[in-house]
C-alpha cells in the first residue's frame, strides 16, 4: 500500500495526477486526515468536486507546500 512510504518516496511514485485523501496525508509529510479535512474546509487546499471520494491534484499539493 501507499500508505508505508515516505513523503520523498510517494512524490517520486506520483510524478503527476490526483491524489487520495490518505496518500495526501503522506505527501504533505504525514498530516492527519482530520488536518487536511480541516485545510480543505477552510479552502487552503481545493479538491477535486466531480469524484466520490477526496481526490487533491499533486499540482495543489506542491502549491500549498510552496507558499506554507
Amino acid at each position: 500500500m501507499l500508505y508505508e512510504h515516505s513523503s520523498e518516496t510517494l512524490r517520486q511514485l506520483h510524478p503527476r495526477g490526483g491524489l487520495k485523501l490518505k496518500d495526501a496525508c503522506v505527501y504533505l509529510g504525514g498530516l492527519s486526515e482530520i488536518t487536511l479535512r480541516r485545510l480543505i474546509n477552510r479552502g487552503l487546499i481545493k479538491r477535486n468536486h466531480s469524484l466520490r471520494h477526496i481526490i487533491i491534484a499533486k499540482s495543489e499539493l506542491d502549491r500549498f507546500l510552496a507558499e506554507n
